[in-house]
């Protein structure tokens, strides 16, 4: 998997990057002797389901791992090499989180052969987790209506150590834009800077709106936003009538992402009238809240407490697919092999020792009876 090049099409420039590793993916669990299917989504490479079924119940319980990366520039390894050297696995996606989904794999196809199954499983490899979880909603909100296929619960593959996380924070990214009017720089009068307008919105943020977040998760912490991309001006002789910058508002569960951008909005237009701005959401995924039905994490704690693991719950201030998952009312929770200090990195790396734990816990995960563990 590492070898085959998934680069996010965000960062490559290729809508369908990860088409060859979906390809792989689904050769290699078809040689498994699983059932696959190629979920398409218009113009991009789209999910791939396996599945396997153990009884004629419609309850599944579902595994599911990102087939993109981040991008490989700046690496000093071999990004596609998948080199193993004293124990670890470098490569681009090894730990973020090819491992996870590797792992699930070869979990899947062990626990396929026990003569012990308790549940029907399937495992998702989606696409376009890192930059715009296009992948998980259009599972959602397309593929799984017509799927006869009830989901008792979500594994988020992630790399946690082999921690359970059980909510973590979700994202709003918002674009503001200012207008102004260009001229030559020797009669500046003749125009109106917009990186002048401009100053005057990061300044309003960061002066009034960021120190004023206050609001906060037991697991996740607080909430935060940051202004992480500036771009304006054409030429250093012409007054700029442009500008642009990208905020990125970390929101915790129990705030509305909705009201965030409603309330940055409201802020803008208080404080700074007859100024020519826009702003639009460039991106928004919600938090991951704690599940009410707590039959899978308990499912989840007696997997780890078996095999000595910290089963303690924990939370985490990064969103990922499961957010979209647990804020659909889908029990879920985020577990993997594999550090993430690693992932993103330009050695990246995961290490065969945690590979080989996470199969173990999949596996135990998926030989468990969910019923058993309500509580």
């Amino acid at each position: 998997m590492v070898q085959i090049p998934s680069v996010n099409p965000a960062a490559c420039g290729n809508p369908t990057s990860e088409s060859r590793l979906l390809e792989h993916n689904q050769r290699l669990a078809e040689s498994m002797g699983f059932k696959t299917k190629h979920l398409p989504i218009k113009d991009r490479a789209g999910n791939l389901l396996i599945t396997h079924r153990v009884n004629d119940s419609d309850h599944w319980l579902l595994f599911e791992s990102h087939m993109d990366t981040v991008s490989e520039k700046g690496m000093v390894v071999d990004p596609f090499g998948g080199m193993v050297e004293d124990d670890k696995l470098f490569g681009r996606g090894s730990c973020d989180t090819k491992g996870t989904g590797a792992a699930m794999l070869w979990a899947m196809y062990q626990y396929a052969k026990q003569d012990q199954q308790a549940n029907n499983i399937a495992l998702l490899f989606a696409q376009d987790e890192e930059y715009g979880m296009t992948g998980v909603r259009y599972f959602i909100k397309d593929h799984l209506p017509t799927l006869n296929m009830k989901l008792r619960g979500v594994i988020v593959g992630e790399p946690t150590m082999c921690r359970p996380i059980y909510a973590h924070n979700g994202c709003l990214r918002v674009v503001i834009k200012t207008k102004g009017r260009s001229a030559h720089s020797s009669t500046p009068h003749l125009g109106h800077s917009a990186i002048s307008d401009m100053v005057r919105i990061v300044d309003l943020l960061e002066s009034q709106y960021i120190p004023s977040l206050n609001a906060t998760h037991e697991m996740t912490g607080k909430a935060q936003a940051s202004i992480n991309l500036i771009t304006g001006g054409s030429q250093i002789n012409i007054i700029p009538d442009s500008c642009e910058i990208q905020m990125d508002r970390r929101i915790v569960p129990g705030e509305e992402p909705r009201a965030v951008y409603g309330q940055i909005s409201t802020l803008l237009e208080e404080n700074l009238p007859g100024l020519d701005w826009q702003m639009d959401s460039s991106f928004l995924t919600p938090p991951l809240p704690p599940a009410l039905d707590k039959t899978l994490l308990h499912t989840v704690q007696k997997v780890l407490d078996v095999i000595g693991l910290d089963s303690k719950p924990l939370g985490a201030a990064y969103a990922t697919d499961a957010g979209d998952l647990g804020s659909n009312g889908i029990p879920t929770l985020v577990l993997g092999p594999g550090d993430i200090a690693q992932a993103h990195t330009k050695d990246e790396w995961i290490s065969l020792e945690q590979l080989q734990l996470g199969v173990s816990v999949y596996q135990k995960i998926m030989s468990s009876d969910l019923n058993k563990s309500a509580l």
